[in-house]
């Protein structure tokens, strides 16, 4: 069954710091937080995961390690959310085998979201949606309708994602999304409980 939790918060490079960040999707009551640190030592990632971990341990906040199981299982996260060119999902599960984990994966065209169905993810991510600089080799745009269309016929959980903020996630949602990721709209913001909460209203006011 799809689920339904709105706004998924991708955390790469917080102006305000990883731990607030972190505390300010708990102050909102966000369903997934997740922790992306691209160019950062495995040492540094597992230190930083550990922070996000205190935070949202004991609330309604899910911790998922973006990339690396082994990294996820250390910090007793939540989850692991793998990319197309991650260790394979299948595999992942059986390496971590605790109960109740979660495994996100990420998909950028028909072809993937398809190949996805048959294992099975707790959700996938569906994008980019608009061109964005957060990875160094970027996966074309998709576009919205592209978008929405693979999420309308996709009988898993969805989250659009890519380059969304508060002028154009209206447009993204219309289209068919109901879960979406922001990423430098929170990330950049001082202010990032605030950005989540605008974020959120628009989610609220189109589902």
């Amino acid at each position: 069954m799809k689920e339904m939790f709105g706004l998924y918060m991708v955390m790469t490079d917080p102006v305000v710091g990883y731990e607030t960040c972190a505390q300010a999707a708990v102050n909102c009551g966000l369903r997934y937080v997740q922790l992306r640190m691209k160019n950062a030592s495995r040492v540094e990632v597992l230190a930083e995961a550990r922070k996000v971990r205190a935070v949202t341990a004991g609330t309604k906040t899910l911790f998922i390690v973006n990339d690396d199981v082994e990294l996820a299982w250390a910090s007793d996260a939540d989850g692991v959310h793998l990319g197309q060119g991650d260790m394979p999902l299948d595999e992942a599960r059986r390496l971590w085998t605790a109960p109740g984990k979660i495994f996100g994966l990420s998909t950028h065209s028909e072809e993937q979201e398809l190949a996805a169905r048959k294992l099975n993810p707790d959700y996938i991510g569906v994008g980019p949606v608009f061109p964005t600089p957060t990875k160094a080799i970027a996966d074309p745009a998709l576009g919205i309708e592209r978008a929405g269309t693979i999420i309308k016929n996709s009988p898993l959980t969805c989250v659009a994602l890519g380059g969304l903020d508060e002028t154009n996630l209206a447009d993204v949602l219309q289209a068919g999304a109901v879960n979406f990721c922001a990423v430098r709209a929170i990330m950049q913001s001082p202010e990032p409980e605030k950005v989540i909460r605008a974020l959120q209203q628009i989610g609220r006011a189109a589902v």
